[in-house]
């Protein structure tokens, strides 16, 4: 058993993070990325070619993270590979020690740097998230025996602010029959609607991580509302923003993020949350220092 699931298991608050893996063959900032953060999370969640913007492979990151001892979550999504692939992939994530899961559909090819790329989509995420328990039992997609069994943690995405919730719902539950383990929100803005989404998912035995993101300047903002799809941002907090001057928005991005953070821990909303600092390390230490977790 992962530490991270023996966590959750035990009902204990998880924090993890995020980081992308560099573009590029160059691995000293990474590492040193990681060496910061072994003693901030309890895990660390390596991007599969996030936004379909071509970075190193998800998995090499995830054991470069091992090697340092600071166990990592793999991203595994479905819009680079065909259901033969990503079953390679997992098996050999599996030989290296990786098991955290974390799979997802993935944004289209028009959101990245190679747009001329032809997206897979051979299965979704839902589909993903059986095959993963079919590799746990000790059989390929199609049934077939496999030379033994892997032990992956694995779990889904949900998005708590999608209009209209009620097929993110339905889709949340279909990924919880096919056996997701836990599940990790898109960024969490509004605390009603996490909220919200918390009563609809009390229903079911699963564990649940709420995404918060620091909001560093506008620019990154309006980056995030016009080229991240699922990212609703409240019109109010956009205006607070965009009345600010540039040099106070950094401070309110961590406010704002503690804020979150602390309420969810006062409503005891769910088990642990997702740092997406986009691999500014420095940014989660602040963070965690000004709320003191």
């Amino acid at each position: 058993m992962t530490k991270l699931k023996k966590k959750l298991q035990d009902g204990k608050f998880v924090i993890t993070a995020e980081l992308t893996p560099p573009k590029g063959p160059e691995t000293s900032k990474i590492i040193q990325k990681l060496e910061e953060l072994k003693n901030l999370v309890d895990a660390v969640n390596f991007t599969d070619n996030p936004s379909a913007t071509m970075t190193m492979s998800s998995t090499a990151a995830c054991k470069l993270s091992l090697d340092l001892g600071l166990e990592p979550v793999l991203q595994m999504t479905c819009r680079d590979r065909n259901r033969i692939s990503i079953q390679s992939d997992l098996l050999g994530a599996y030989a290296l020690g990786i098991r955290n899961l974390l799979v997802m559909t993935g944004d289209h090819t028009i959101h990245g740097d190679h747009k001329q790329a032809k997206p897979v989509y051979d299965i979704d995420s839902s589909i993903l998230i059986k095959l993963v328990g079919n590799l746990n039992k000790g059989l390929d997609i199609n049934g077939n025996k496999l030379n033994g069994k892997t032990d992956f943690f694995y779990g889904g995405v949900v998005n708590p602010n999608a209009e209209p919730l009620i097929p993110q719902l339905k889709r949340f539950e279909q990924k919880w029959r096919m056996g997701a383990e836990f599940f990790q929100t898109q960024m969490i803005f509004d605390i009603k609607r996490l909220e919200k989404f918390m009563e609809y998912a009390a229903k079911f035995e699963t564990l649940v991580i709420a995404g918060i993101v620091i909001i560093r300047s506008k620019k990154m903002l309006n980056y995030l509302v016009s080229n991240i799809p699922g990212v609703v941002v409240p019109q109010w907090l956009i205006d607070r923003i965009e009345g600010l001057k540039d040099e106070d928005v950094k401070k309110f991005g961590i406010e704002f993020a503690s804020s979150t953070i602390l309420s969810i821990l006062e409503r005891k909303l769910c088990n642990g949350i997702h740092i997406m600092a986009f691999s500014r390390v420095e940014e989660v230490k602040n963070l965690l220092d000004f709320i003191r977790i």
